[in-house]
């Protein structure tokens, strides 16, 4: 199983939209635009009338959400959809909303998506549902995802804090300290590829989701958003600290050039060629099933700091659950957002290998105190648990973030190849980020 945010790099051009214009209309009654009706009783009775709903979702864990969801309302049919992960679910879900059917009455979004979806007027707001009664329910970082503007656009469904895995086997050989600090980091860096040059700190060849968040953690708010009036500015703080850090590890050559879940990243991971990962909450289940050989030898930490003595996280990762506004069931598709994001289906995903986004879950002992056979029995959530509390705030996407994760490695990447320095390529990113967004009709700056 995995349970990743691997559709980072998406082919944007093909969710295009024309943004602008797909939020100014939209079909009438309750398939279609206006603003949702109905109440929270009205998710009662539609359990007790059932129905069928069809879900669109790429993650394990939620067969058994569905399996078990249907036990519970038999008169409920649930028909799972996988119609792919990360950008081909986002294509097929656009060309359904653009042809006015096949629309499924529930969607897996991940984070970074969902602005352009709640933007363009596609999905439901849920407030109607008592949806902003649920603040507190779930941590920050993921309550402020799924909101744009006054609206709710969707149900966290899993968060992604981010922390620091490395393999102790590897840094006790070599004598190295877990770093608390992004300088500990380089030095660390250098200080292994110096003893073994097959070693490397990391691997990098340039991802959007983890530069982005890098940035985020730093303290950095290159995007600022305002319905339709956007900025766009990597020349802020929070980018340089970013930039200058990591610009040091791809000048000295410290990162190793493989690319993320590809066979031989597993097989650095189990090997020790990569000694640390610094990435999403959900990753524990990814190690137990993917790099059986790093079993005993792999622990976690907090995430290191801009600053010394610094307790700042971000997120890496997470979806929601949306109901698309041209669905049928709004109300019963609400009920199983429920059941699966804050009722029954939160710890039916935990024993599945999920991370959560609920409060509740991250503080309760049972989460906390559970050890983890494959880190060598540390109770791996105490550090998890606590990096979802630190997650810095204020930060935004933009509406069109699909398209500029998709073109990446189209700017930012040459870096990691020499072509251009990270500054150049970040300044490259904002110019091509903001055109796009100024041909889609946006006010950019």
């Amino acid at each position: 199983m995995k349970v990743t945010r691997r559709g980072t790099v998406l082919v944007g051009a093909a969710l295009s939209l024309s943004l602008l214009a797909s939020a100014c209309g939209s079909s009438g009654g309750d398939s279609g635009g206006g603003a949702t009706t109905a109440s929270a009783g009205d998710v009662q009775a539609a359990l007790d009338a059932g129905g069928t709903l069809t879900v669109w979702a790429w993650e394990p864990t939620l067969k058994q959400v569905v399996a078990d969801f249907q036990t519970k309302y038999p008169k409920v049919k649930v028909n799972l959809v996988n119609a792919g992960t990360g950008k081909d679910q986002y294509t097929a879900l656009q060309n359904a909303i653009k042809a006015g059917s096949g629309v499924p009455d529930v969607a897996q979004v991940e984070y970074f998506a969902l602005p352009q979806f709640a933007l363009s007027k596609s999905v439901t707001d849920l407030t109607a549902f008592g949806a902003d009664k649920l603040e507190g329910t779930f941590t920050p970082g993921p309550w402020n995802s799924v909101h744009s503007g006054s609206g709710i656009y969707g149900l966290p469904m899993d968060s992604g804090p981010m922390a620091l895995f490395y393999n102790k086997e590897v840094f006790d050989k070599y004598g190295i300290d877990v770093p608390a600090t992004w300088d500990d980091y380089v030095a660390a860096a250098k200080k292994l590829h110096e003893a073994d040059p097959k070693a490397y700190i990391a691997n990098d060849t340039g991802d959007a989701g983890f530069a982005t968040s890098l940035i985020w953690q730093a303290g950095g708010k290159p995007y600022q958003v305002n319905g339709t009036d956007v900025t766009v500015n990597f020349g802020d703080a929070g980018t340089q600290k970013f930039a200058s850090t990591w610009q040091q590890l791809i000048s000295g050559k410290l990162l190793a050039p493989i690319t993320s879940w590809s066979d031989a990243w597993y097989k650095g991971l189990g090997d020790g060629t990569i000694a640390t990962l610094v990435i999403g909450a959900w990753m524990p289940a990814n190690f137990e099933t993917g790099v059986a050989a790093g079993k005993g030898k792999w622990r976690v930490a907090p995430m290191p700091q801009w600053e010394s003595g610094g307790k700042a996280t971000a997120e890496n990762g997470g979806s929601s659950l949306v109901i698309p506004e041209a669905g049928s069931s709004k109300a019963l598709a609400y009920a199983f957002l429920k059941f699966a994001d804050v009722d029954e289906g939160v710890k039916i995903r935990l024993d599945g290998g999920a991370f959560p986004a609920t409060t509740a879950e991250l503080n309760s002992p049972e989460f906390k105190d559970k050890k983890f056979p494959y880190f060598g029995d540390q109770q791996v959530n105490q550090v998890l648990a606590e990096s979802a509390g630190e997650v810095v705030p204020g930060w935004s996407y933009l509406p069109y973030q699909v398209y500029a994760n998709s073109i990446f490695n189209d700017t930012v990447g040459k870096a990691y190849t020499g072509a251009a320095t990270l500054a150049e390529g970040l300044k490259a990113w904002q110019d091509a980020s903001v055109k796009y967004g100024q041909e889609q009709g946006f006010t950019v700056k």
